[in-house]
This record gives structure tokens, sequence and C-alpha cells, in this order.
């Protein structure tokens, strides 16, 4: 689903015309893309600021009406100020809504509170959590999910494993990085690593020398010596 927004069109660019812009309590945009020149735009800093705190919007389709006619743009960037955190500026490229556009998207993983490995003791290492895909603009996930409930130790999850929705292809790179990772040792591992290490424990060093054999106990004080033979 798109999101329509309002926009007014600025005439005047440069710094001091944004600064200008915004004491009046406006956003200073650019859309710009698809071999046609920029346009520079106003948005509403009310409206925008509200807008913005919502999450996945930069997987969405932006229908920007402006005086001059209606722009399809997706959101590439906003900059916000140092010390207020206000939006003081926000770009915009144009795409071709019958062409795929490639846009990075959050990986989730679910069931994780079950999943075989972890609890058999397994480490979880969430390697990548974002995923560069390439899809038409309506196709676009808000996330890729990954169900761990099956996963066991030493299972990885790649790129290629990835379950994708209708419509969408992996971007450049994605196949064969390892986004999960279930580390640790099965459980027959580790008890057979504990004999070896009990007998490596309790061999000498290579190089030392046996202990003496235990003395002969000395005779008993006053004992007689025994009789000679004739």
């Amino acid at each position: 689903m798109s999101i329509k927004i309002k926009a007014g069109i600025r005439n005047v660019a440069g710094k001091g015309a944004a600064r200008s812009v915004r004491n009046n309590k406006k956003v200073p945009a650019v859309i710009y893309g698809d071999k046609k020149a920029p346009v520079a735009i106003e948005l509403d800093g009310k409206e925008w600021g509200e807008l913005i705190k919502k999450p996945g919007l930069r997987t969405k389709l932006f229908e920007i009406e402006t005086p001059k006619g209606t722009e399809n743009a997706m959101l590439m960037d906003i900059q916000y100020h140092p010390v207020s955190d206000t939006p003081i500026h926000t770009d915009f490229k144009r795409i071709d809504i019958t062409k795929p556009v490639g846009v990075v998207v959050p990986l989730e993983l679910l069931n994780a509170e079950t999943a075989k490995g972890l609890k058999m003791g397994g480490t979880l290492n969430f390697a990548v959590r974002k995923v560069a895909i390439v899809a038409k603009v309506d196709d676009i996930p808000e996330k890729i999910t990954v169900d761990l409930a099956a996963l066991g130790i030493g299972d990885v999850v790649h790129g290629s494993a990835l379950q994708l929705p209708k419509g969408v292809e992996l971007g450049l790179r994605q196949a064969g990085l390892a986004f999960v990772i279930i580390g640790g040792k099965m459980a027959e591992e580790a008890d057979a690593a504990k004999p070896a290490a009990a007998t490596a424990a309790a061999a000498p060093a290579k190089g030392a020398k046996a202990a003496p054999a235990k003395a002969a106990a000395a005779p008993a004080k006053d004992a007689k010596p025994a009789a000679k033979k004739k």
C-alpha cells in the first residue's frame, strides 16, 4: 500500500532558502532520479515528523502530490538536527512502479525460545540482520523471517535458504552469506572429548623422567641379622 503525502514546490535553493523553509515549520526535501530533473519540495513539518516514526517507510511507495503533478518515489534519506533530533532534510528517489527496485529489509527470527539447537545448549549467532532484495514496489515485504524451531547445533542459514515471497529475489552477493548460525557442540561430541582430555592430563610430560620406585623398607631397629648357612 502506498503512502500519499502533499508537498509544496521550493523555487529557491541553497542553505539560506532551506533555513527559511524550516523557520516556517516546513521540511525541505528533494525528489531526484529516473533521468529527470530534480524537484525541490517542502513538507509539512508536523505531519512529516509524525509519519517518520512509523517503521518500514523505506520499503513503501510514496505518492507525492505537488503543484507540478504526482511523483512516485521511495524514501532514501532523512537528515536530523544534531540537538533537537527533528528532521531537517529528506531525499526521495523517483521509481518506475513497473520495474523491480533494490531495497534492504530487516530479517526477523521466529521461535527462538523453542529452537532445538538452543535448547540443547547451542548459541545463537545472528550474523546478518538485513537482506538486500529486488522486487517491484508492490511486492516488497516489510521483513523476511527465519524459523529457528527445527534448527540444531551446527546448522547455518545462508541467503540461498531464505524463504522469499513471490516476486522477490535476493540481491547481489546475498546467496552465500551466513545470516544465522547455531553454534556449540553436540552432547556426544562433548562427552567424547572428556576421556581424551583426562588421558592427556594423566600422561607425563614429554621428556619427564618416571618417578623412582619406592625404596625398600629399612630393617627394624635392633633386628638380628639372618643366620649364615653352614
